[in-house]
């Protein structure tokens, strides 16, 4: 075998990583559901936030006589959750976790990108929650607690039996860790 990884000889293609992340392989993804768990997130928020805005500019458009400022701003916020609609799906590619020997490495995020590597003898506590809209579509989230508050790690989107799983093999390697503490 060859130092490229390949039996014929022949070099594999090599791919530029950029990112945190460079020359990590292996990541595992989150479900492609939660980007509807996250869709439908948005569009609560969109709703919520539009109803306070119009019930705050209501009066103003009444005392001004002029609803052209009412509309302006709906439409400035309307915009703004439609654009947060769109990066839903590419977000959602950007999450990511890989169980390595020592450690579970976490990433998360497009223009702020977050890496945190959480060795397992340091995992206090390994929990499963399941939202509403979540629970609908058969998913959960995994939240890891160290004692460290920065290192605190919540993987979102993975069905019930993988998150089932990855508990216990991360409770596991956590108390195998820690005999030797």
């Amino acid at each position: 075998m060859s130092a490229g990884g390949t039996a014929t000889g022949a070099a594999a293609p090599v791919t530029r990583q950029r990112g945190l992340d460079a020359g990590i392989q292996g990541w595992q993804r989150v479900s492609n559901r939660l980007i509807w768990v996250e869709l439908v997130s948005v569009l609560i928020v969109a709703l919520v936030v539009t109803a306070l805005m119009a019930a705050v500019l209501l009066p103003v458009v009444l005392l001004s006589g002029s609803p052209l400022i009412g509309w302006l701003v709906i439409g400035v916020i309307v915009v703004v959750f439609i654009a947060r609609m769109a990066f839903v799906p590419r977000r959602v590619h950007a999450i990511g976790y890989l169980l390595r020997e020592d450690d579970l490495v976490f990433r998360r995020g497009i223009l702020f990108s977050r890496l945190v590597a959480v060795p397992y003898g340091r995992m206090q506590l390994v929990d499963v929650n399941r939202g509403p809209v979540a629970r609908l579509l058969g998913l959960s989230e995994l939240r890891l607690v160290t004692a460290a508050a920065s290192t605190g790690v919540t993987i979102p989107g993975l069905t019930e039996s993988d998150a089932a799983t990855l508990r216990d093999t991360l409770v596991a390697r956590a108390e195998e860790r820690r005999v030797g503490l």
